[in-house]
C-alpha cells in the first residue's frame, strides 16, 4: 500500500469494547511530516448493537469452541458488512482497515488473548486489506497485550503529559524517564453498567443514579484493598478479573444497589486518583467523559489539569487509534511497547489479511 500523496493514509479503525455499547467506526487521515504524525477524522459513527448481537457477545465466554469459532467468523462478516455500509454512505476509499474485534478472553498470564471478529472474513466482505488480531503476538513474548492505545498516545498527542481512557476500564499512559509507561486502573463503565442495569436503565446517565446513593465506607474499603491496586504496572484487566474478584465483593454486600452505585463511583475516582501523575494536562476521553458526576468526583480528588477534548475524540479516540496501529504494523513499524506490556521486546503487532495472502508477525 503506497500513500495517497505527500504522505497521507486513510484508514478505517473498528473497535468494539468491553462497555457493549456498538461497534466505532473512524475512517481517519494519517499524515507524515518527517516524524511527526498528524490526523484528522474524515468520518466516524456508531453502530449500535441489536439486544441479540449484544447477548452473543455478552455470553461468548460460554461457548463451547465449535459455536466460537462460528462467531469469530459471523462477527467478523457483520464488522465487514457494517465496514462496506460506512464507507458507501461517506464515500470513502480506504486503503486499509484495522479492526481490534471484541475481546472474548484476555488471560495473558495463561499465554492467550481471544478477540472475535475474523479479519479474513473482513477482508472477504470488504475487499480491503485489513489488520486484525493485535494483542497476540505481545502477549506471546510475555507482555499482557494491553494497553495498545499508548502508542497512539505518544505518537498524536504528545502535547498532554498523560492520557486517560474511560471505557470498561480505566486505563492510563503517561511518559517516565523517556519510555511510556501505561497500564489498566480498574473497571469504570464494566461495574457503573452493571449496577445501572439494575436499577431498570442502560446505564448512569451523568452519574444522576450514583449522585443521589450515599457512600459505605466499609465496601469502599474492601474494593480499595484488592491486591491488582497494589500490583505495579505493567497490569491488565478482564471480565475473568471482575468475576472472580471484583463482583464478588459487590454480591456479598447487603446495601441497597444505589449504595453500591455510589461506593463504585468514588472507588473509582480514588483508584484514578492514585494512579495518575500530580502535574500537567491529562488528556480524558472515552464514554466516561460525558459522566459529569464522575468528573466532578476527579476534580475533587486529581491535581492535575483535566482536558475534555471535542466529542468526537472522546466517543472515537480508541477507533481512531487502532486505525492508526494498524497502519503502523502495515508500514512494519513498531505499534506495541515493551515498556507498556512487560514482553520481551517491542514489536510490530497484528495479523495482516490481503487477498489470497496471509502474513503474519
Amino acid at each position: 500500500m503506497k500513500p495517497r500523496s505527500g504522505n497521507k493514509w486513510l484508514v478505517v479503525g473498528a473497535m468494539s469494547g468491553t462497555s457493549l455499547d456498538g461497534l466505532d467506526l473512524a475512517a481517519v487521515e494519517f499524515r507524515r511530516n518527517e516524524n511527526r504524525w498528524n490526523f484528522s477524522i474524515v468520518a466516524a459513527e456508531t453502530v449500535k448493537y441489536a439486544a441479540e448481537w449484544e447477548e452473543k457477545l455478552r455470553t461468548a465466554p460460554e461457548l463451547p469452541g465449535e459455536k466460537l469459532i462460528e462467531l469469530h467468523n459471523i462477527y467478523g462478516q457483520f464488522t465487514g458488512q457494517k465496514i462496506n455500509r460506512f464507507v458507501k454512505n461517506h464515500q470513502l476509499k480506504p486503503d486499509l482497515i484495522a479492526s481490534h474485534g471484541h475481546t472474548v478472553f484476555h488471560q495473558p498470564e495463561k499465554g492467550f488473548t481471544f478477540q472475535a471478529g475474523n479479519g479474513a472474513c473482513i477482508a472477504a466482505e470488504t475487499g480491503i486489506t485489513t489488520v486484525a488480531d493485535f494483542r497476540t503476538a505481545d502477549v506471546t513474548l510475555g507482555g499482557q497485550g494491553a494497553p495498545l492505545v499508548p502508542v497512539g498516545d505518544r505518537l498524536l498527542f504528545p502535547e498532554y503529559e498523560s492520557c486517560l481512557n474511560l471505557g470498561g476500564f480505566a486505563n492510563i499512559s503517561f511518559e517516565k524517564n523517556g519510555k511510556r509507561i501505561a497500564f489498566d486502573i480498574c473497571p469504570v463503565n464494566f461495574i457503573l453498567n452493571d449496577l445501572a442495569r439494575r436499577l431498570g436503565k442502560p446505564f448512569d446517565e451523568n452519574g444522576e443514579l450514583g449522585r443521589k446513593g450515599t457512600i459505605d465506607n466499609q465496601l469502599l474499603e474492601k474494593l480499595n484493598r484488592l491486591d491488582f491496586y497494589n500490583q505495579l504496572a505493567p497490569k491488565s484487566l478482564g471480565k475473568e478479573w471482575m468475576d472472580k474478584h471484583f463482583f464478588p465483593v459487590i454480591r456479598e454486600s447487603n446495601l441497597s444497589v444505589q449504595e453500591k452505585l455510589r461506593t463504585a463511583y468514588e472507588h473509582i475516582a480514588l483508584q484514578i486518583a492514585k494512579a495518575t501523575p500530580a502535574t500537567g494536562k491529562m488528556l480524558v476521553t472515552g464514554g466516561g467523559a460525558f459522566n459529569s458526576f464522575l468528573m466532578e468526583r476527579f476534580r475533587q480528588h486529581l491535581k492535575c489539569e483535566i482536558v475534555i477534548p471535542p466529542p468526537e475524540i472522546i466517543n472515537f479516540k480508541e477507533a481512531l487509534v487502532f486505525a492508526f496501529l494498524g497502519l503502523l504494523r502495515f508500514l512494519g513499524e513498531i505499534n506495541c511497547y515493551a515498556s507498556v506490556t512487560g514482553a520481551k521486546r517491542d514489536s510490530s503487532a497484528g495479523v495482516i489479511y490481503q487477498e489470497n495472502r496471509l502474513k503474519i508477525l
